[in-house]
């Protein structure tokens, strides 16, 4: 990964993350459709944040941070689900909220710099 990319930096340590996750319900709790959905929001996140960096107009790299915060927000979703229902427990979920939550305000606040005056 990038060394001065901090925000593409944690959205990759957080898809590994979320990868061993889903492996581990897969394996343990035999749950495959709410954990693959965890899964795609929870990676597409970091990959959305590169494709941002190789954009060829501010408006481009907005829309591509535009979509990581939308999954951002979406693997939150999955998340709380998962632990609702008993497929993570609380302790984990709740570090894994912590960290989709902090990727969520420091794509918020680039959407807030990169669309303003727009």
């Amino acid at each position: 990964m990038e060394k001065d990319n901090p925000l593409l930096n944690k959205s990759y340590h957080f898809a590994l993350i979320i990868v061993r996750l889903y492996k581990k319900i897969v394996v343990e709790k035999r749950e495959y459709v709410l954990s693959k959905q965890m899964l795609r929001s929870g990676t597409s996140i970091g990959a959305n944040i590169s494709e941002a960096n190789g954009a060829i107009s501010t408006a481009d790299f907005s829309a591509k941070i535009s979509i990581a915060y939308k999954e951002s927000l979406e693997v939150k979703y999955w998340l709380s689900l998962m632990e609702d229902s008993g497929y993570i427990d609380q302790t984990d979920a709740q570090k894994l909220l912590t960290k989709a939550d902090e990727l969520s305000k420091i794509m918020f606040s680039i959407l807030k710099t990169t669309r303003i005056g727009k």
